[in-house]
């Protein structure tokens, strides 16, 4: 009986639960069975999957402390994103559970919507697909809400991430309107008008309207139970402030974070503290307890995670106290510490820089601002500044290094021989105590190594057994030559750490030539070797002079960086009153006394009455003489200046006058050295030399400018030429013309002396007008070769037995009878001709006939 009675309870159990799946009968049992089923299953674990997200979120998510903080900690990538491919896993769970919850329990019955919980799976939705950038079809998920569920609790949660989404698409003047019009005619919970104050502050921010973006922020923080976003937004508070420049404000709202202390993340209150301390002015009477602030914060334990602002902020103090030393120290402390704070390294490295900058010391300088620019973006005011101050620090680092080294040699040179023995004895003497300083270290910790390993398990162990079977034994043997010599590949000469392995000839097996090994660090014999060091000093009276040249024109180059790019007037001039000391050549006199005359008179010392007197008594012919007598009628007539001298080069080069151009350029290159001009010459002078004497002489040329204006538009554009158009002109092999029916591009090529230009020019004219008689459609051209030839060349035949043809005509016709000299060349051909001038190699190649 018992048994029946359980049979029909669970037919009658069944049936109910059958008909509750139903999600299209609108009875109590249905809706509970799927209100129950979407909250506390599908949704739940939802929920579960989107908390987590957002936790990742927030774990991974790095504040920009040094830029005005978003309301929320979310990292955005600036894209908008249609779909959820390689989106984060927990927000793609979030979205589909939300999706099944919709799709298996939604109760949409005659247009009204029976499951309560539906406009909750439609709410997670639109969050996931937020928090993934997918603002579009969040918006859509956010707008389904307040469209069809008009009776929701949950309408004002959805106009408010509706208008974070329109915040993020960049529409903060309708994010704005919607949430006014939503606190002004809705009944909003404290956590849901916190919300809303605190997007309008975003939208206001985004606007640049800091003072309304105040006000919000602090009802934001007054609604919020939360003390971490309490914390968030008194620190942008302050941040707003201080951007308006009201640092007592500022600092008030800091104190709020301050105050907070364990109950919001530690990061606010550390940053508050800082920023605090930078709105302090230090005075003598604040001095110490400013001081004591600090090293309180950097002694603290639970700061260590925040050492790299704190050490920054105590080296800040020390530069400001004038304690330099102190204040290098922390900001190098402040880079041992940073973790993944690109923005905070580039600060730190431009302190250094600057101050390295400031001590002359250019070249550490300029490593320093290299350090700088790896931490930056390329796109930025601040990149581009750094990397023009870089740029102008090259030519400085290159020409220091050359005066240095010139001067050291030059030094040993003049020493007596006595002296220089002593000298390097005295350095041989230096180095032998260094290496048995170093040896002895190392002595000293392989000996406490073994002895504390002898006093170990390991080495109790291993007592007795031979050296290659002892592992710990072992691994000191290796490190110590690790140490020693660090990592050599197993091959002969592994001693030298710097060698080219010499490539045998396939024939000999013997070295080829110009591929002898090369070593470039000195054995420790040689290292101590007085002979060594003897050997190297020049003795060549042309290599000293060399020298003494190249020493002089890097002082003037440094003389004119100094002046013109730094304002360092006191540097400048050092550098050229060393020119003048050290008989330079006769390019570099007049130039260097004037611009030493320019400092004089900007710094108002006597010397520049001196140093212009000078110029107009010894140089009064010069340029630089006539602007000292006459500035203004100078300035009114420029028909004589450098611009003018170029534009009447440039032309003769267009008019293939290339001999007169480079002794023109080489006489203007002399006259205004120093000049921003002089790169131009150099360059116009290098292509009318290659076009005068071939690609030999304009690759020599090229690399001339290309290595001695490295940083000028010329140089840049000498090196590019090297690289990219020097290749394609190098090939010299001519191509075969046998192939008479060969279709390309022929010329007709008569060459004559230059010295019988009037010849040639005849002979020009008369070309042109049988091209225009017979209606060609051929360009006449007179080309120069070199020197001492040049070629009058007929354009653009289809085919070389059509050239032939004209040529036969010309001298048949008894309008023309021109029978003069001439050949017959393919256009590739021609063009290796001119680049190379090897027209004897051609004719020898292609128009001698074979025997």
């Amino acid at each position: 009986m018992q048994l029946g009675y359980k049979l029909i309870f669970a037919g009658l159990l069944g049936t109910v639960l059958f008909n509750a799946c139903s999600t299209k009968k609108d009875a109590f049992i249905n809706r509970n069975w799927h209100a129950l089923n979407t909250k506390y299953n599908v949704l739940y674990n939802g929920n579960i999957a989107f908390e987590e997200g957002r936790a990742t979120l927030n774990d991974t998510y790095q504040d920009d402390y040094w830029e005005i903080l978003p309301i929320e900690r979310l990292e955005v990538s600036g894209e908008i994103e249609l779909d959820s491919e390689n989106n984060n896993p927990n927000f793609i769970i979030a979205e589909e559970k939300a999706t099944k919850a919709i799709q298996k329990h939604s109760m949409d019955i005659k247009d009204e919507e029976r499951n309560p919980q539906t406009d909750e799976a439609f709410l997670l939705l639109g969050k996931a697909r937020y928090f993934d950038e997918r603002y579009i079809p969040a918006l859509e998920s956010f707008n389904y809400i307040l469209n069809k569920y008009v009776t929701s609790d949950k309408l004002n949660e959805a106009t408010i991430w509706r208008e974070k989404v329109n915040i993020r698409l960049q529409n903060e003047e309708l994010a704005i309107k919607n949430l006014k019009r939503l606190m002004k005619f809705e009944t909003l919970k404290n956590q849901e008008h916190a919300d809303a104050r605190a997007m309008l502050a975003q939208a206001y921010i985004n606007l640049n309207v800091p003072d309304t973006a105040i006000q919000n922020l602090k009802i934001a923080s007054y609604y919020t139970k939360k003390n971490s976003e309490k914390g968030r937004y008194y620190y942008i508070i302050g941040q707003l402030y201080n951007q308006l420049g009201f640092k007592d404000s500022a600092n008030y709202a800091f104190d709020k974070v301050i105050d907070l202390n364990r109950k919001s993340p530690r990061v606010y209150m550390i940053n508050a503290e800082i920023q605090k301390i930078k709105n302090t002015k230090i005075t003598p009477e604040n001095k110490e307890h400013i001081y004591e602030y600090l090293t309180g914060l950097e002694e603290h334990r639970e700061n260590r995670p925040f050492l790299d602002k704190i050490y920054r902020q105590v080296a800040e103090f020390h530069l400001g106290q004038g304690s330099d030393s102190l204040a290098l120290v922390y900001f190098n402390r402040s880079l041992r510490a940073t973790q993944n704070e690109p923005k905070l390294n580039a600060l730190n490295y431009e302190n250094l820089a600057e101050y390295n900058f400031d001590q002359n010391s250019y070249k550490n300088a300029g490593a320093y601002y290299d350090s700088v620019l790896v931490n930056l973006n390329e796109n930025t005011r601040k990149y581009r500044s750094i990397k023009k101050k870089l740029d102008n620090l090259e030519d400085v680092i290159k020409y220091e290094d050359i005066v240095q080294c010139a001067d050291s040699v030059i030094t040993l040179y003049e020493m007596p021989k006595d002296d220089q023995i002593a000298y390097f004895e005295e350095y041989i003497a230096k180095l032998k105590e260094a290496q048995e300083a170093a040896q002895k270290k190392e002595k000293d910790r392989i000996t406490e190594g073994f002895a504390s390993f002898i006093k170990s398990k390991g080495g109790k162990e291993n007592k007795g057994k031979f050296y290659f079977y002892n592992i710990t034994s072992l691994g000191y043997g290796q490190n110590d030559f690790k140490n020693k010599w660090g990592n050599r590949a197993l091959s002969d000469d592994w001693r030298w750490s710097n060698k080219s392995i010499s490539a045998p000839s396939e024939i000999t097996g013997e070295p080829l030539a110009g591929k002898t090994e090369t070593r470039l660090d000195p054995t420790d014999t040689e290292r101590f070797s007085l002979d060594f060091y003897m050997d190297r000093i020049p003795t060549d009276i042309v290599v000293m002079d060399s020298l003494r040249t190249e020493r002089n024109f890097a002082n003037y180059q440094l003389g004119l960086i100094y002046k013109e790019k730094f304002k360092e007037n006191l540097l400048a001039a050092d550098k050229l009153e060393n020119v003048l000391a050290s008989n330079p050549e006769e390019r570099l006199i007049l130039p260097s006394k004037y611009n030493l005359y320019k400092i004089y008179e900007a710094e108002g010392s006597a010397l520049a009455n001196t140093m212009k007197t000078d110029i107009v008594a010894n140089h009064g012919d010069s340029r630089y003489a006539e602007i000292l007598l006459n500035p203004q009628a100078v300035l009114a007539d420029d028909s004589d200046g450098p611009d003018k001298r170029y534009a009447d080069l440039f032309k003769k080069f267009r008019n293939q006058e290339f001999l007169q151009v480079i002794t023109g350029a080489e006489t203007n290159i002399n006259r205004y050295t120093g000049d921003p001009i002089v790169p131009k010459f150099e360059m116009l002078k290098a292509n009318a030399i290659g076009r005068l004497q071939g690609f030999d002489a304009f690759k020599e040329a090229l690399n001339y400018v290309a290595l001695t204006y490295p940083n000028n538009p010329e140089g840049k554009k000498a090196e590019e030429m090297i690289a990219e158009q020097l290749p394609k002109l190098e090939p010299k092999n001519f191509s075969q013309e046998i192939d008479s029916k060969r279709t390309a591009n022929w010329k007709v090529v008569f060459p004559f002396k230059r010295s019988n230009n009037a010849r040639a020019i005849k002979l020009k004219g008369l070309l042109e007008k049988s091209v225009k008689d017979l209606r060609y459609r051929n360009i006449v051209s007179k080309d120069v070769y070199n020197v001492e030839d040049q070629f009058v060349v007929v354009h653009g035949f289809g085919s070389r037995e059509f050239a032939l043809g004209y040529v036969e005509l010309l001298k048949n016709n008894k309008d023309y009878r021109i029978a003069d000299e001439n050949f017959v060349i393919l256009s590739d051909n021609y063009k290796i001709v001119q680049v190379h001038k090897n027209l004897q190699e051609y004719r020898d190649t292609l128009l001698t006939p074979k025997p």
